[in-house]
């Protein structure tokens, strides 16, 4: 199967499921093609994520240990202080990461918290660092006041594939996350917007939130691919686990399909081997998140992921490199040697 490196929005089902079926080394191999041509294929972007108010979401996500629905231990917590986030921020970017996200449980902002966080995002900025948030849904006004406040992403993901998602979440509708999607670009913002793998779905579904993604327009700058954390107390702690194959498949497909795209390895990675992220670099993965919390969830510690790096010579990309598409199509024209590599590599088989 050919596949194009180009940037589609009419991605079928149909076509997916064709790449999800490909010979492994195959779609490993293609994957791995599309990132090189956009990509520095040795380099990671590094951001770190920062819960600034935790638990007590009204919401019914069935993965979610900080619904209100579900008895959890987490533990509930009011906004944090502005000053505290940017201290947060500060000790991220210490360690290497060039964007600082920041979560809220809502359901959606209310009015009286949105100047609160635009400090939290002007701050940020004033460090030097990307920023992103993800607060819940957001009316066109209050993206428009994000955007405002020198807000880069704005996360909001669409967790499962259209047919799967009642099973799933019933508290917001799918139409609900396009249209947040909607105001966010809209506002002039960056999309952040991925989704979760091993919620129990069938492959038929993965292929179908991957085409969700990628008929997007634009895609998301950003798609973070999640591997579902079971959390005891939610009504997904004792679903079956999902294929390690088959999450490598994910971030390849993915990979192929948006090629312009920062393919996030998200949720998940805490039980994840070397060899296994490994394996999703190579896949076409090229962001993370560094510390030891996604939100609630476990995550390497940043020493961890350095050594891992060092062990396959990846370096984490600056902001510094964060360049214009123009500018990198440019540059990577000129390292005409991992080219050359794969074509042998390719002939030889």
């Amino acid at each position: 199967m050919n596949v194009s490196s180009e940037v589609r929005h009419n991605w079928t089902i149909a076509e997916v499921e064709k790449l999800f079926a490909l010979p492994f080394n195959d779609l490993m191999f293609q994957a791995q093609c599309v990132h090189r041509e956009h990509f520095n294929a040795n380099e990671v972007q590094v951001s770190t994520l920062l819960s600034i108010k935790t638990g007590a979401c009204p919401e019914d996500c069935k993965y979610c240990s900080q619904s209100a629905r579900y008895n959890t231990d987490i533990e509930k917590e009011r906004l944090m202080e502005v000053e505290k986030v940017l201290q947060a921020a500060e000790k991220a970017k210490a360690q290497g990461s060039t964007r600082f996200c920041m979560g809220a449980a809502w359901r959606n902002p209310k009015e009286r918290d949105m100047p609160y966080v635009t400090q939290m995002v002007k701050g940020v900025k004033a460090l030097g660092m990307e920023t992103c948030m993800t607060l819940g849904m957001l009316s066109k006004d209050q993206a428009d006041e994000l955007q405002e406040a020198g807000l880069d992403y704005y996360n909001h993901n669409l967790d499962t594939s259209p047919e799967h998602y009642n099973q799933i979440i019933t508290t917001r509708s799918y139409q609900d996350r396009l249209d947040t999607l909607d105001n966010v670009r809209s506002a002039g913002m960056k999309v952040c917007s991925g989704g979760i793998v091993g919620l129990g779905e069938k492959a038929t579904d993965r292929a179908s939130l991957l085409a969700q993604l990628a008929n997007l327009s634009p895609q998301p700058e950003s798609v973070p691919i999640n591997m579902l954390v079971k959390i005891d107390g939610t009504p997904l702690s004792d679903v079956a686990d999902l294929d390690e194959f088959d999450f490598i498949r994910c971030i390849a497909v993915a990979r192929i399909m948006m090629p312009k795209s920062h393919v996030r390895l998200s949720a998940g990675r805490d039980q994840m081997n070397e060899q296994m992220q490994a394996m999703c670099f190579l896949a076409g993965a090229n962001s993370i998140f560094y510390g030891c919390k996604l939100l609630t969830a476990e995550n390497p510690e940043t020493n961890q992921d350095i050594a891992l790096f060092k062990k396959l010579g990846i370096n984490t990309e600056t902001v510094e490199n964060l360049v214009s598409e123009e500018e990198r199509a440019a540059q990577l024209h000129t390292k005409v040697t991992d080219q050359q590599n794969a074509d042998l590599f390719y002939n030889a088989g």
